[in-house]
């Protein structure tokens, strides 16, 4: 009597004896517009990961009929996209909905491996110029490297003694600090920092800094707002604006760093896995914050393959930065220096 494919072992459909292959489904045999309403993504898209993943999610194994590299990114995108391990999408490819689960851990780390492939800051003085040009075109704001700011992404309680990961609103979260530049291509992402951590205490601790702190990027600075202290590499708004060179600046940095804002939306409405909408990632925070990494590479990806992700409608609840924006005042005497600077010389 023949087997029911729901019921089959997750770890003999992964890998298999002899390295053979589930193929259920195939990409060939259902539209572009199939893949983009399931999937989220278009074929050319799914196959370039399957290109870039393939060898990865591969593994040789002694067991039978392993689930392909390119089944197990649809199941990983479908979840990514949808948020929920709905039966009718196991179906669609001819898996369990453990197997699906499966799919994505694989998929998960395949794309958090490579996260410095597609994350990170121009080095070459060529591209760093003109990501500055391409800033400055937004509102007149000169020197920018990039805009941060976090947000927060629920998560499941890690357990009922930790506190750590409870924020102000007190849901379990992780804070995620990013920067991304003028097109919300994101150009650093910290995704593990708990949700108890004040956006300041994240920024404080983070890499990030520590970049900027040596010197590592250069001749200009990034925008950050009032939940961030002021540094010689960090403009923050003025409190309280008095003159118009002031105002004008304050116009220009919230003009500026606006597009931040407009990321964290658009990774909301292509990855409803982070949106809340069906709920917190029922994961540990280790694995809650590869899957929220992992989808800031596919958004990279995304925008490198002309996918115009800012024209999907904005829904569902990913939490925001948690912060009062009560202004932090600067003890750096220099950071207020070259804050002076700036408004005299561009603003004036």
């Amino acid at each position: 009597m023949a087997v029911p494919i729901a019921v089959l072992d997750c770890d003999l459909l992964l890998y298999g004896r002899g390295h053979r292959t589930l193929d259920r489904f195939k990409l060939e045999d259902v539209t572009d517009e199939y893949l983009v309403s399931t999937y989220g993504f278009p074929r050319q898209f799914i196959c370039y990961l399957v290109d870039l993943l393939g060898a990865t999610l591969s593994r040789p194994t002694q067991r039978s009929r392993a689930i392909s590299p390119e089944t197990q990114i649809l199941a990983a995108l479908g979840f990514y996209t949808s948020g929920s391990f709905q039966t009718r999408m196991g179906d669609a490819i001819g898996i369990s909905q453990a197997s699906m689960s499966r799919c994505v851990a694989n998929v998960t780390e395949a794309l958090v491996e490579r996260a410095s492939q597609f994350i990170h800051f121009p080095k070459d003085e060529a591209t760093v110029q003109t990501l500055k040009e391409d800033f400055y075109g937004l509102a007149g704001m000169p020197g920018v490297l990039g805009v941060v700011d976090c947000t927060h992404v629920a998560i499941k309680a890690p357990n009922a003694e930790d506190l750590s990961y409870v924020n102000r609103k007190g849901l379990h979260s992780l804070n995620c600090l990013m920067v991304c530049d003028s097109r919300g291509v994101l150009l650093s992402a910290e995704t593990h920092w708990p949700g108890s951590l004040a956006d300041c205490t994240v920024l404080e601790q983070a890499a990030l800094t520590s970049q900027f702190e040596t010197g590592l990027h250069k001749d200009g600075w990034l925008l950050g707002d009032s939940s961030f202290l002021l540094r010689t590499w960090l403009m923050t708004p003025l409190h309280i604006p008095e003159t118009p060179a002031e105002y004008r600046y304050n116009m220009a940095h919230s003009a500026t760093h606006n597009v931040i804002e407009r990321t964290f939306r658009t990774i909301r409405s292509r990855f409803r896995c982070l949106d809340g909408s069906k709920g917190t990632l029922q994961y540990s925070p280790e694995k809650s914050s590869h899957i929220i990494l992992a989808c800031c590479v596919l958004h990279n990806i995304s925008l490198q393959h002309g996918l115009d992700v800012w024209s999907t409608p904005a829904t569902g609840h990913m939490e925001q930065s948690e912060e009062e924006y009560e202004q932090m005042e600067s003890v750096d005497s220099e950071a207020c220096r070259v804050r002076q600077e700036l408004l005299l010389t561009h603003f004036s």
